[in-house]
Parts: C-alpha cells; sequence; structure tokens
C-alpha cells in the first residue's frame, strides 16, 4: 500500500479493511516524497507508519517494501523493528534494500554515493542488525525476525540474498522473474545454501492477476500486489480467492 496522495485516516481504513479480506502480509513502502503524482503530495514516513498498521491489525505480517538500508544506522533500525517486531506480537518482516531514490538522499541529507557503496553498506549492515538482535533486551518476540531483500541485481544484490536473507522480493515479467530467481538458486548452491530455504516473493500491478499461476511456476510462493489509494479491494479479493482455491 503506497503511503502517498492519501490521508492516514484513509490509509489506516484501507489497512484494516485488506487485513479482513484475508491477505498474509501487508507492506508499505520507505521512502519520503511520492514516486509517481503530484511530487509535493501528501506522504507518510514508512517506520512510523508500520507501527500504526501494527496496531491496527491482528493477523496480518507487517514490513516496508522495502527499507533504505542507509537512511538509518544498522544498530539503530534493529532497535526500531525489535519494537515493532513487539507492538505486533511477533508479525514483522524486516524488508531491507539498498536504496536507489536520489530525492530523498538530497532532500534529508544523506549521502547519495554510488550503487556500488549502497549495496556495499547493506551487505555490512545486516550482521549488525543480527547481532543487536541477540544482545539488546528484550530479545524479538519472533527471534529471528525474518529478512527480506528486494532488488534483481544478479552480480552483488542476489548473492547477499543467499547470504543472508530469508525473504527474496522480485518483480516480472514472468520470464524475468524466472531467470533471476535461477540466478538465486545458482548463488545459494556457490555459498552453501539450501535454495528452498529463501522465500520467493514477487511484487505484482493488478494488470497481472492473469498471471498468477505463471509466477508461481516460475518461483514464486509469495505473491505482494502493489497498489495506490483507492485501494483496488476488488483485486485484493481475487488474490485471496486465487491463493484459497490453490490450498
Amino acid at each position: 500500500m503506497h503511503p502517498q496522495h492519501t490521508t492516514y485516516a484513509a490509509y489506516i481504513e484501507g489497512v484494516r479493511q485488506i487485513e479482513a479480506l484475508g491477505a498474509d502480509t501487508i507492506w508499505n513502502w520507505d521512502h519520503f516524497f511520492p514516486l509517481y503524482g503530484d511530487p509535493q503530495g501528501n506522504h507518510f514516513e514508512g517506520w512510523t507508519l508500520l507501527t500504526a498498521m501494527a496496531t491496527h491489525t491482528s493477523r496480518a505480517e507487517v514490513g516496508c517494501l522495502v527499507t533504505c538500508n542507509t537512511y538509518r544506522n544498522p544498530a539503530l533500525l534493529s532497535n526500531m523493528a525489535k519494537t515493532v517486531d513487539h507492538i505486533s506480537g511477533g508479525r514483522l518482516i524486516l524488508g531491507l534494500g539498498a536504496g536507489w531514490f536520489e530525492r530523498d538522499y538530497k532532500e534529508y541529507g544523506y549521502a547519495f554515493g554510488t550503487a556500488g557503496s549502497r549495496l556495499k553498506a547493506l551487505r555490512e549492515a545486516i550482521p549488525v542488525i543480527k547481532e543487536r538482535w541477540k544482545v539488546d533486551v528484550p530479545p524479538p518476540v519472533r527471534s529471528p525476525i525474518p529478512i527480506c531483500i528486494g532488488g534483481g541485481g544478479e552480480k552483488v544484490t542476489l548473492k547477499i540474498v543467499a547470504e543472508q536473507a530469508d525473504i527474496w522480493n522480485g518483480f516480472g515479467p514472468v520470464s524475468s522473474f524466472r531467470h533471476k530467481n535461477e540466478v538465486l538458486n545458482n548463488w545459494c548452491r556457490e555459498v552453501g545454501r539450501d535454495p528452498a530455504s529463501v522465500e520467493r516473493s514477487v511484487l505484482i500491478q493488478a494488470g497481472e492477476l492473469s498471471g498468477l499461476d505463471a509466477f508461481v511456476e516460475a518461483g514464486a510462493n509469495h505473491i505482494i500486489l502493489g497498489m495506490g489509494p483507492p485501494w483496488p479491494l476488488g483485486a485484493v479479493e481475487q488474490l485471496v480467492n486465487w491463493r484459497d482455491s490453490r490450498a
């Protein structure tokens, strides 16, 4: 659920409705300005909003798809994640990515760097986060909190996924997702990890609902429907019904 061009009240009502329809996971994103539409339109910060999403749901898992790693010190982020994990009763997924939206960096005073430097920072941050979860008090409710890494870079990002993540988030089209899924399988084998231990999620749009079976055949076992306001509840219901038909 894109936290832009909406009000807080409308956003949270949408969260409630989507959980009531049966969604397994509900996500926002981690940006400071709209990614489309009026660039000066309404926008809400992802982690503060996650706290509200956790308190207004009781069953669905919640997370940012995905947190920009370099917006926050990794030790601080670990504590934020642990806190939302407790607020939600163990329903947080820590989504992480290297970051890419230059406006966020420039207007908030973060060093943009290069794609390489941001990926290096991501690789270095995850062990810090995991170590803080081991030593901070109280520990997470769900220990460890699952980490989802978003991105499709075949040489670096997917290797980091194989080394350190529980969930990978990719994109369509199906042919691209299938290819990158196999690249991830190869990285898992190279680093000595069972490929089946990494959950495969794919972010789709409403227009791709007719191809859900093809994404599953390409390796996806977690479908995430991207949406802006007004929330397309009919598409959510269609996705949930499709899920249930495969159970």
